[in-house]
């Protein structure tokens, strides 16, 4: 499979193909979504929460996400990766943003960067965007900043601001947009007014792609999962029981088996 650019990906809204796009945090998950044929992988701040088991997001820096960054570029060939900016990396100024924009590009060897909704986030991704990094916006439920986690637009009022920022996000030269826990039919309405690909989570059948955190899928996290979240496997409970199955064999004698282990011979033996 050829790798995915950024034509690619603006290509597949004209032809009305839907995105998809799942998180890697390590280099084995990371290799995998990608032969699977994913579009796009995100190295997620979501980390923080099932890989590092912190309480929030905003416990992750600069130096924890291009470190999982690192990792997950040498399990992926193909897909198109783009890295989270945390909280605190982007917020103070354009510059500082500029900066840790190109470490994802330079040190991680990311293709892109996604930052969410912030006051001052227009000016921050125009920036980054004239240095010719892509930048995936993100509006909604802004995890970074969120009070509560909950639905976000499902009033007139708080809708409106949601397609103003989604429209100033395409504005800045933004080259898609994550939608996260809205209402379906206002999706459908970002979705037809924006040229950009909107990425849904939480946001409905009408957005042009969608995204899932990987272990949310696979049913490896402990987690309560928000009613948006399908689980097509539970990892948590096959591997639970390969490791009990280990435990057994070992405390009964029956691993490692001669099968498993390495042989010499008697003459040998009797030699050393």
């Amino acid at each position: 499979m050829n790798k995915v650019r950024l034509e690619d990906i603006l290509a597949k809204k004209k032809r009305a193909e839907k995105i998809t796009m799942l998180t890697a945090y390590d280099y084995p998950l990371a290799r995998v979504i990608d032969q699977s044929g994913i579009d796009i992988i995100l190295v997620g701040d979501s980390l923080a929460n099932v890989v590092l088991g912190l309480s929030s997001t905003r416990d992750v820096n600069m130096d924890i996400m291009i470190h999982h960054a690192k990792a997950v570029r040498r399990g992926v060939q193909r897909a198109f990766l783009v890295g989270d900016m945390p909280c605190g990396s982007y917020e103070k100024s354009p510059e500082d943003a500029i900066q840790n924009a190109k470490r994802f590009i330079d040190e991680a060897g990311c293709d892109g960067v996604k930052l969410e909704w912030c006051e001052n986030c227009v000016d921050v991704a125009a920036a980054i965007v004239k240095t010719g990094i892509p930048v995936m916006g993100h509006v909604g439920l802004t995890p970074q900043t969120a009070v509560e986690f909950k639905v976000q637009g499902k009033d007139a009022y708080s809708a409106r601001r949601i397609m103003q920022e989604s429209q100033q996000f395409e504005a800045t030269g933004c080259f898609s947009l994550v939608l996260e826990c809205i209402p379906d039919r206002l999706a459908e309405e970002i979705t037809k007014g924006l040229k950009i690909p909107t990425i849904g989570i939480g946001a409905g059948l009408f957005c042009d792609g969608q995204v899932l955190v990987t272990h949310d899928l696979l049913g490896f996290s402990s987690q309560i999962h928000p009613k948006f979240v399908k689980q097509y496997v539970d990892l948590n409970s096959t591997v639970l029981q390969a490791i009990q199955q280990f435990q057994k064999e070992v405390l009964h004698g029956q691993f490692p088996d001669a099968k498993h282990s390495y042989h010499m011979s008697e003459e040998e033996l009797r030699k050393s």
